[in-house]
């Protein structure tokens, strides 16, 4: 079975996406600024989206968003268990590079972390942060997203994921990104973590891509915009 799509859908979809804060409503020549479709097309497809109510046309000849496209989003925030979204995220990637992988979110003062979701192997040594772990600010390469998102601090040029070796404990490496929600907002970090022993002798290039698609893939999922991701983890991968 082919697994290619369907053109008219995606691009119907992708004058849904043209929406964003700031960009509520807009008008036939705010869509062809924006897509590279031509503006009869456009037009179409905003008759045929009014036509089902995922968008309305206003007075004044621009459009927003429909009433249906609420419905969908309620059906959507009924259905959204945090865990189920990333404990497979977490259990896929720990299997992948055979150490463990977690989800840390802000802990309420500055700079603190909480491990809110961790899985690792089932054999082997392995970092023992369990979930339900808050952590105080550090250089870890966990700390330093927190520092850079979270706080708003300086990144400098380190690329990601963030890399750090002994900085949380003597033993332990570990590398992290961050995780971006709705409306591309910060809201966590994922970090794999392992004795630093083990970790030097990783093929650190594919860990990274790894841990980079695994990210690109988690804030997708919890909303994040495709410009936000592809600026953060790179081009989207096959």
């Amino acid at each position: 079975m082919s697994n290619d799509g369907v053109v008219a859908v995606e691009r119907a979809l992708s004058v849904l996406d043209c929406f964003r804060p700031g960009a509520e409503r807009l008008s036939l020549a705010d869509f062809d600024a924006r897509l590279p479709l031509h503006k009869t097309t456009i037009f179409r497809l905003l008759n045929s989206l009014a036509r089902c109510g995922y968008v309305v046309r206003e007075p004044d000849g621009r459009y927003a968003l429909g009433p249906r496209v609420l419905y969908l989003g309620r059906v959507y925030e009924r259905s959204f268990n945090l865990s189920n979204v990333v404990m497979p995220v977490l259990e896929r990637l720990s299997a992948q590079t055979g150490e463990s992988a977690a989800y840390y979110v802000e802990a309420g003062q500055d700079g603190h972390r909480l491990c809110l979701f961790r899985h690792q192997p089932h054999e082997g040594l392995h970092s023992q942060v369990l979930a339900g772990s808050v952590m105080p600010p550090d250089e870890s390469s966990t700390g330093r997203v927190f520092q850079v998102w979270g706080q708003l601090k300086g990144r400098g040029g380190e690329r990601l994921p963030f890399f750090s070796c002994g900085k949380r404990d003597p033993y332990t490496s570990s590398w992290s990104v961050p995780i971006i929600g709705d409306e591309d907002r910060f809201v966590g970090a994922l970090t794999v973590a392992g004795p630093s022993e083990r970790l030097k002798n990783a093929d650190a290039p594919y860990v990274e891509s790894l841990i980079l698609a695994a990210a690109d893939a988690l804030s997708g999922r919890m909303g994040a915009s495709a410009d936000m991701r592809e600026s953060l983890y790179g081009p989207p991968r096959g």
